[in-house]
């Protein structure tokens, strides 16, 4: 069984609801907020997310490490959203970073995604044994452990929060520069909504041709746009916010699809590798019908989303 902690002693990860109410907790967005202060106020709430969730994963506890690695890439979203007035070294600095930390994230997440795949497929041999690979997703959580609790760790936290607040892009020279934070957020997610859209749906004609590797790079646009709608649900007006809804319908409609297809790919690379060590797995975890069907699923929810008018706040 994936590793868990003891209910006696360890911190439980954070339900969906009350991530969502400390989130709430930071001011509300307002149309006409300026983009500098829109920013801190998304960030802020990506690294709320990012903290609550960090005892009960170092724990051990899978749910905890999922939201943590959700709210990794919320922020790593906002900074790419806000990159034309949030940019410098430090930023780039920050950005690199998050990078290392996702890496050892994600390879304890894909190990517990991996495990449930395998149970999946093996659902009709109840004694199969999992005895090799939650040893090796133990021995990944202990080195997890040991980076969320490192100096590296602690460092890029304070960095962030720091950046976040009073960072030097908060008051960078140039007309320009100053003009786009003083902008109205309304504006601004509007025009950059529409640009991500249009080019993920220019993207997704080559769907059904692409590698993995692309497909990946299609996921990740998506969670992005996904992500930053999701950011600014409360500036769309009412009459507004039934197309709004229906787009992020179609949009986790697809990245549902595009996950199970990078999960499945990424599951079957460490089944070929750790078989290689001698842990027994099956090799066929992804297999060309269900790729089909789950590349026929991801088309659909793209078409209905062009279908769509370009979003406007």
């Amino acid at each position: 069984m994936v590793s868990r902690p003891s209910p006696k002693s360890a911190p439980k990860a954070l339900s969906h609801a009350e991530q969502t109410r400390l989130r709430h907790r930071t001011p509300r967005l307002d149309a006409t907020m300026a983009c500098d202060t829109a920013f801190r106020i998304i960030a802020r709430r990506c690294l709320k997310d990012l903290t609550a969730n960090h005892a009960a994963t170092c724990e051990g506890d899978a749910d905890a490490l999922h939201h943590l690695r959700v709210a990794v890439t919320r922020l790593r979203t906002a900074i790419s959203f806000f990159s034309p007035m949030v940019g410098g070294p430090q930023r780039t600095r920050i950005r690199d970073e998050l990078k290392w930390l996702n890496a050892h994230l994600g390879a304890v997440r894909d190990l517990d995604v991996a495990i449930e795949r395998l149970k999946e497929i093996n659902q009709q041999h109840p004694k199969a044994d999992y005895r090799s690979w939650n040893r090796e997703r133990a021995a990944s959580q202990r080195h997890l452990a040991r980076v969320l609790q490192s100096v590296r760790y602690r460092r890029l936290v304070k960095n962030l929060s720091g950046w976040i607040d009073n960072g030097p892009w908060s008051i960078q020279a140039g007309t320009q520069l100053a003009r786009e934070r003083a902008s109205p957020i309304v504006i601004y997610s509007a025009r950059k909504l529409t640009r991500w859209q249009e080019k993920l749906l220019k993207k997704r004609r080559k769907l059904p041709k692409m590698s993995t590797r692309k497909r990946h790079r299609l996921r990740l646009l998506n969670k992005k746009l996904s992500y930053s709608i999701e950011f600014f649900e409360g500036l769309f007006p009412d009459k507004g916010f039934a197309k709004q809804q229906a787009a992020l319908k179609y949009l986790r409609r697809a990245k549902r699809s595009l996950g199970q297809l990078n999960d499945d790919a990424n599951s079957q690379f460490l089944a070929a590798a750790l078989q290689r060590e001698g842990i027994e797995a099956p090799l066929k975890i992804l297999t060309r019908k269900r790729e089909k069907r789950l590349i026929r699923t991801t088309t659909a929810a793209y078409e209905k989303l062009a279908a769509l008018k370009p979003l406007r706040a």
